[in-house]
């Protein structure tokens, strides 16, 4: 059978029903009934209402602005901000649960624009490091999905994410079995390569209510019988990725390393640019016209060059410097960054890695937590609600021991985290 041939993405297979059994796999809980949500008093419009929360006394830092506020109250009700700013302008309601932040500083949520949530347990991770907004890199049976529903409906357990679903790639390997209508892909020679087998698996993404679409242009930098310089679709191929995903109303991140591949993605039209080591000024230019974000995930390379694998190792240590003189040379170009750890595989590394070594790649301290905060909160489309403590944003924060704007350093270990209203 041939792929066009095949009908659309089946109806029968229900959107709840794919979230049952990427809840099973998360180990995330299940979508309860509308009933028994009302009975705990947990459902408001599909979602868990936040807490209620003062914190005071703290140094706020506002990544948007740059402006820094002592003696700081924050006000949160129902999970988002109502007021911010100086003790002495900010009424705090009587009776109010308070978390107090003297001589600490206070920031809002940070944001990591490229991860892989494929459990529960992972999601609280990352929550814990201080990531309450991501962005998932794939999963390989839409676990990715049911964490984002965890998140709508407990807060407190997992950040809010923006899901990729299953990774658009030549071979799908045991992916095919995630969804009926994904196994007739399993037939094809070549494997997901012609325009009819993309354009497939990206309807099949958005028929599961993917958020964004995860393609690649080149092999992995973490395999050692990989070459990461090998390009594995051309830029027509990338086109047909784009262009389906576009008829969904979604963006496609796409992971690259050669310049061929990052210009070629570019060309394509992709929303970011992951990885990217040996971006050049040409395609960087590019971006720049474009508006093409680029997450360059300078942990995952970095974490390379601690391999027990000769090979990664020795990729690790001659990547990280190219790539970081990818980074500066896009922050002076006017290339948005954005923050990503690319962290996987049951380890969560902390977003706040990644803002250090944005800082060591020469970028300013407030632009390295920009990309965190404010310029990860545009790439994933929420910028009016993440990435600021201020009036109408999510009531997101974390309380560190020290000045980020001295030290970046600290964001690594928050000493407080707050999703959604709620002290985790």
């Amino acid at each position: 059978m041939c792929v066009e041939a095949a009908p659309p993405p089946s109806s029968r297979l229900t959107r709840r029903g794919v979230l049952a059994g990427a809840a099973a796999l998360a180990g995330t809980v299940t979508v309860a009934s509308p009933a028994s949500a009302s009975r705990r008093g947990t459902e408001r419009g599909g979602t868990e209402r936040g807490g209620d929360l003062v914190i005071q006394g703290g140094t706020l830092l506002d990544p948007a602005t740059g402006d820094v506020t002592e003696d700081s109250v924050v006000v949160i009700e129902g999970g988002v901000v109502r007021a911010a700013g100086p003790r002495a302008r900010v009424a705090v309601p009587k009776g109010a649960k308070t978390l107090g932040a003297h001589g600490k500083w206070v920031l809002p949520g940070l944001v990591d624009a490229h991860i892989h949530l494929s459990t529960a347990a992972e999601a609280r991770d990352a929550v814990r490091a201080g990531v309450t907004s991501a962005r998932s890199g794939s999963t390989n049976f839409y676990q990715d999905i049911a964490v984002r529903e965890l998140a709508r409906r407990l807060p407190a357990r997992a950040p809010r994410l923006r899901a990729a679903g299953v990774f658009v790639t030549p071979d799908l390997g045991d992916t095919v079995l995630a969804d009926p209508d994904l196994t007739p892909l399993a037939r094809l020679r070549d494997g997901v390569r012609s325009a009819e087998a993309l354009r497939r698996v990206v309807e099949v993404n958005l028929a599961r209510g993917a958020d964004v679409i995860k393609t690649r242009v080149n092999e992995r930098a973490g395999l050692p019988d990989q070459d990461p310089l090998t390009q594995v679709y051309s830029r027509e191929q990338l086109s047909e990725v784009v262009a389906a995903a576009r008829r969904g109303g979604k963006g496609v991140l796409c992971h690259s390393y050669s310049e061929k591949g990052c210009h070629d993605a570019v060309t394509a039209g992709v929303l970011s640019l992951e990885h990217g080591a040996f971006v050049g000024e040409r395609t960087l230019h590019e971006m720049r016209r474009r508006g093409t974000y680029f997450t360059p995930t300078l942990t995952a390379i970095a974490g390379l060059a601690a391999s027990s694998d000769p090979v990664l190792a020795e990729r690790g240590r001659a990547y990280l410097p190219v790539l970081k003189r990818a980074v500066l040379a896009a922050h002076e170009l006017g290339v948005e960054l954005a923050a990503g750890t690319d962290s996987s595989g049951g380890k969560v590394v902390p977003v706040g890695r990644e803002v250090e070594l944005m800082r060591e790649a020469g970028l300013p301290a407030l632009d390295a937590i920009r990309t965190a905060t404010t310029a990860a909160a545009r790439l994933l489309g929420v910028e009016r609600t993440v990435g600021r403590l201020a009036r109408g944003f999510a009531g997101d924060a974390i309380v560190v021991d020290g000045d980020p704007l001295a030290d970046v350093s600290v964001l690594k270990t928050p000493v407080r985290v707050v999703r959604a209203g709620v002290a985790v």
